[in-house]
């Protein structure tokens, strides 16, 4: 089973097309997969929009009446796939965003780099690919700005919130008694999250993924100078295990079905 986990907050205009973009790749990719979105206490009409997709797709809204934040939204998404899965082996889930910065089109590549072998894939934005200069800056130097306490070999883009992850992985990252993993919040939570787990991998791969921030109507809610400031300041809180012996990533061109993509 593949889950495809989506944390939310007033994306009404492009969550219901990303969910029926997936279904689209999943109608050419022929797996059994669960869509869990969470609608992080969303002012607009997000939930809304959810609710007639609830009836014709394989989907999970998880409703929050008031906004509890990205890392603790990401968190109980995929504390969720465990709770369902039978098979944390073979099963996986997927992060991506609801504004679709992320490509459904890349899904079906993750998928089998898992299959393969992969505990971990990273969709990591291509060289040049990200069209802000700032974003590019803030990508290459988070490991630094984040003080070095989150490296994992052959990861450039370690803030990318568009990873793949074997269940037993995160199964392993997450025996904690229950208490939450996560103690940072925005990007520095996704690079927490990637290093606490990758310390559970033994091999971690990445593809290159065109992250698209011109499809939402809305401007960017990352600006870079304060997004650098908050990796530096919430470095502090990153205390990781160290991490197995892992096989370094390798970065693959995945193989993207143009009429999805189009």
């Amino acid at each position: 089973m593949i889950y495809v986990c989506i944390p939310s907050h007033n994306e009404a205009p492009t969550v219901g097309l990303l969910l029926w973009k997936i279904r689209q790749v999943f109608a050419g990719f022929s797996r059994e997969y669960q869509l869990l979105v969470a609608d992080d206490g969303s002012t607009d009409a997000t939930s809304d929009v959810l609710s007639p997709y609830a009836r014709v797709l394989p989907l999970t809204v998880v409703r929050h009446a008031r906004r509890e934040g990205y890392a603790a939204t990401v968190e109980e998404l995929l504390r969720l796939t465990l709770t369902r899965t039978d098979r944390p082996k073979r099963d996986c889930a997927i992060l991506m965003h609801a504004d679709f910065a992320h490509g459904p089109e890349y899904l079906p590549e993750m998928v089998r780099q898992i299959e393969s072998g992969a505990d971990i894939v990273v969709g990591q934005a291509a060289r040049g690919s990200e069209p802000s200069r700032g974003r590019r800056m803030l990508r290459r130097f988070a490991p630094m700005l984040l003080r070095g306490r989150v490296r994992v070999p052959g990861v450039a883009d370690v803030v990318s919130g568009f990873v793949a992850f074997r269940l037993v992985t995160l199964r392993n990252a997450f025996r904690d008694g229950g208490a939450p993993l996560l103690q940072t919040e925005g990007w520095a939570a996704n690079a927490e999250l990637l290093g606490r787990a990758a310390c559970h991998a033994r091999r971690i791969e990445t593809i290159d993924v065109v992250e698209r921030h011109d499809l939402r109507p809305r401007p960017s809610r990352v600006e870079p100078w304060d997004a650098a400031r908050s990796l530096w300041r919430q470095a502090s809180r990153l205390e990781l295990p160290p991490p197995v012996a892992i096989r370094a990533a390798r970065s693959r061109a995945p193989e993207v079905e143009s009429s999805v993509a189009s």
